[in-house]
């Protein structure tokens, strides 16, 4: 494909999705159209298609709506913010007719807002965006092709890419000493995916809801059991990047970080349980593509997760986890003995390492559940068993119970 224009420099594209953004609010509110509440999509209006200076994008509404327009680099996206956008009746395979776009994903990304994030099989640059507000409301979004050096000048997340949240914590000194068994345990829980990364999908089972269902029971287990405190990454079907859910088990002050999760294999017959912990090598080829497909989900949702490493940063985290990591590793040895005690077998290597960025809290005993494979049959029809996730959760329980009091122990040792 052929650039129709001369290729445009970053600050010119910013520049000019800026004005269509004010325009939109602006224009639209002039107009006295209401830009609150839910738009629904229009299947048979929208699409993705191929032209012939590159693609244009067109997003049917039921209404106008706020939203922005921004690409991202490595993997190329194109990153549409909403406020707010039913998905429901979307097909994403039948909306996109381009031999450009490599995929569509689509789904809610913070309370109020939704998203829609296309990847880009070749480097295309914002040439125009408006949106309808006539009778069509419809969002219209075109790319022509450019280099791929000027594709990565004007790709970046404007800075309120996270909205209003707040920035990831810092690492301080920890707010509160190690447990020692005088204080409650504070147990974060992390429903893997949500929102617009609703991770494995088997059979209309879908790994971020029933996962996020498991937290919340297994919440009520271990609060039923007294002497934890427990919190969640997220208790509504939204999406929250890698980083942030660190950053929420250390503003909780968590000794203990579990991620959650009940991944697919495409090929295989792999099934039962598995404990994770972090290595930047990983066990084996398996757990290696596991831990790629969970970061890749955070990219594909149109989070920038450039320029995140700091030599000396690197360096305290490492003398953290020194202290920290056999802590982790003593956790998973106890989350395999009790789920083995209530749930039976479990994987072939029910302890397995990989380098997942969600366990790489060096101040934080942190821990990868798998609590089976989607793609197998009997793990799904355990997971769907309210009977075999209480006894899941029961397992859970009583190994934290255990590690709890060796802990504190061991702490209690360290002092002396």
């Amino acid at each position: 494909m052929v650039p129709r224009k001369s290729a445009q420099t970053g600050e010119g594209i910013m520049s000019r999705l800026f004005i269509a953004f004010c325009a939109l609010f602006w224009g639209v509110a002039a107009q006295g159209q209401d830009l609150a509440g839910l738009a629904r999509v229009d299947a048979a209006g929208s699409s993705v298609t191929d032209t012939v200076a590159g693609v244009d994008l067109v997003l049917s509404l039921s209404q106008p709506v706020p939203y922005r327009v921004f690409t991202l680099d490595a993997p190329r996206r194109l990153v549409l913010d909403f406020s707010t956008v039913d998905w429901a009746g979307l097909d994403t395979d039948a909306f996109d007719r381009s031999e450009a776009v490599a995929s569509v994903s689509v789904g809610p990304f913070r309370p109020g807002w939704s998203r829609m994030v296309v990847e880009l099989a070749a480097p295309m640059a914002v040439a125009e965006a408006w949106m309808d507000t006539g009778a069509a409301n419809a969002v219209t979004v075109r790319l022509e092709a450019v280099s791929e050096d000027v594709f990565a000048a004007a790709a970046g997340a404007p800075p309120s890419a996270l909205f209003a949240l707040p920035d990831p914590a810092v690492a301080p000194e920890p707010a509160h000493r190690r447990q020692d068994g005088t204080r409650p345990v504070v147990v974060v829980l992390d429903p893997g995916h949500g929102g617009i990364d609703p991770g494995a999908e088997r059979d209309g089972t879908v790994e971020a809801d029933l996962m996020l269902q498991f937290a919340r029971e297994l919440r009520e287990v271990l609060r039923r059991a007294g002497g934890f405190e427990v919190y969640m990454t997220r208790d509504d079907d939204i999406f929250v990047p890698l980083e942030m859910r660190v950053s929420i088990a250390r503003m909780a002050g968590a000794d203990v970080f579990i991620s959650l999760h009940a991944d697919a294999l495409a090929e295989g017959r792999a099934r039962g349980a598995t404990v994770y912990t972090l290595s930047e090598t990983a066990s084996d080829v398996a757990s290696e593509k596991l831990a790629e497909r969970h970061d890749r989900g955070d990219l594909l949702a149109g989070v920038d997760l450039t320029d995140h490493d700091d030599r000396v940063a690197k360096v305290l985290m490492e003398l953290a986890r020194a202290e920290t990591q056999p802590r982790a590793d003593r956790l998973a040895d106890a989350l395999v003995a009790g789920l083995r005690e209530t749930i039976g077998p479990l994987y072939k290597r029910p302890r397995l390492e990989a380098s997942f960025s969600v366990l790489k809290a060096a101040d934080i005993p942190s821990v990868l559940i798998e609590l089976g494979f989607l793609s197998s049959d009997t793990d799904r029809e355990n997971l769907l068993s309210e009977e075999w996730r209480a006894n899941a959760a029961d397992g859970i329980r009583d190994a934290l119970i255990a590690w709890a009091a060796a802990d504190a122990a061991e702490a209690a040792l360290l002092r002396q």
